[in-house]
């Protein structure tokens, strides 16, 4: 794989940025309003006992 120039994205940064979009074309945020509400989104959604999910 010579040339090859992938970036490593973490699964908690492709969660990150599904909600980020999702937020952006569901509101007026902006990039990194928008970035730093679905940190905290992720972060309750994480934090819900599986029973309750």
């Amino acid at each position: 794989m010579a040339g090859s120039n992938r970036t490593y994205i973490s699964l908690y940064d492709q969660r990150v940025r599904l909600v980020a979009d999702a937020l952006k074309q569901n509101s007026k945020l902006g990039e990194t309003q928008a970035v730093e509400l679905a940190t905290h989104v992720l972060y309750a959604i994480d934090h819900i006992p599986e029973k309750v999910r």
